[in-house]
């Protein structure tokens, strides 16, 4: 029964690494926009929300009007969204004046296209998502980051490589299209690597001691713990890929049309991901009603690994959420040098900090 849960789970791993793959390509594409299902009510939309967050009726009794809005997230509900979701259950949404909507994203879903379409106001992704999607016409803002430093990885088996350049010659797995993978290969000269699709199987790396797969640090290293197995990663962030992860973000003109409900929704998000930190074992059992699949035990593990990478780095000093332009630049150079962006943009134009709280 257990190897049946560790395989549903692996089953799901994968379907979330090609969900990634295809967010990239979606943006670079320009295809149609994507649908999920809503996790409450319905929005109304990005074209016009019903209300700003401090407009109400002219009768002193009345009733403050809620701004009705919808953020897609990334996937199915996890640790990755806990503070979205302690947002939500706790009330900071409503209390920032918001009707919320949280949207789970999931395989076919393209949060930067439902948000550019004007179905939704808010989405959630990848920093190199961001600059893909300014690339190809869709003028995304970064608001806050909820990862400093995003959970993605390589995994290898416990004790077999110091360096990452040692991996030429083995099998490594890694979804199509994946934009870190073109700089690391690039950085590191892994030209005699084995190049294999991640299916979401982890019985072939398993299987041979010398491989390698790609993983979140919130996922997968959980499955092996429960397998036995003994492994160790690299965080793609600490091998030079610096990027944000789980941006939120909205378009330039939400931002210039309605400011007050971007700093609404922002500064209830950061609360909820304060709330989150010391409180997951709450917000986990509110998430698990909307993803049966993950069980409690696995969304422990996550929350727990997930946390300095939230809450540490610039995070420490500055607050949950911030961005700095050295990260952005960073990033941004290392796509241009790669050949995946044409050109550099102002990079003010890709990400703010002013609705964060205390700003």
């Amino acid at each position: 029964m257990a190897n049946k849960s560790l395989a549903g789970k692996r089953a799901r791993l994968g379907m979330k690494a090609a969900a990634l793959a295809a967010a990239v390509a979606a943006v670079l594409s320009l295809t149609a926009c994507g649908s999920g299902q809503n996790e409450t009510a319905p929005s109304g939309g990005a074209s016009g929300p019903s209300a700003s967050p401090s407009s109400s009726s002219s009768s002193p009794s009345a009733e403050v009007k809620l701004a009705k809005v919808t953020q897609v997230t990334n996937w199915f509900a996890e640790p990755e969204h806990g503070g979205q979701y302690a947002a939500l259950a706790k009330g900071f949404y409503e209390e920032a004046g918001l009707d919320m909507t949280i949207q789970s994203g999931g395989p076919g879903v393209s949060s930067t296209q439902i948000v550019a379409s004007g179905k939704a106001e808010f989405g959630m992704g990848q920093a190199d998502e961001i600059l893909l999607a300014r690339q190809n016409g869709i003028p995304l803002v970064a608001v806050a980051a909820t990862f400093q430093k995003n959970p993605q990885g390589l995994m290898f088996h416990k004790g077999k490589y110091k360096n990452l350049s040692e991996l030429n010659g083995h099998k490594v797995y890694v979804a199509s299209g994946s934009t870190y993978w073109e700089y690391l290969k690039k950085a590191y000269k892994l030209d005699k690597v084995e190049e294999l699709k991640y299916t979401g199987s982890l019985a072939n790396f398993v299987a041979d001691p010398d491989s390698a797969t790609q993983i979140y640090v919130t996922s997968e290293p959980f499955t092996m713990q429960q397998e036995g197995v003994e492994v160790e990663y690299f965080l793609n962030y600490d091998l030079g890929y610096k990027q944000y992860g789980n941006v939120l973000y909205t378009t330039e003109d939400f931002i210039k049309q309605h400011p007050d409900i971007v700093k609404a929704y922002v500064e209830a998000s950061v609360k909820g991901w304060y709330y989150y930190k010391d409180n997951a074992e709450e917000i986990n059992k509110i998430m698990q009603e909307k993803n049966p699949d993950l069980k409690l035990e696995a969304m422990a593990f996550g929350a727990k690994a997930q946390e300095p990478l939230i809450y540490g780095g610039d995070a420490e000093t500055n607050g949950v959420g911030y961005m700095s332009k050295e990260i952005w630049e960073g990033l941004q150079k290392q796509l241009v040098e790669i050949g995946i962006l044409k050109e550099a943009e102002p990079i003010g134009n890709v990400f703010t900090n002013e609705f964060l709280p205390g700003k």
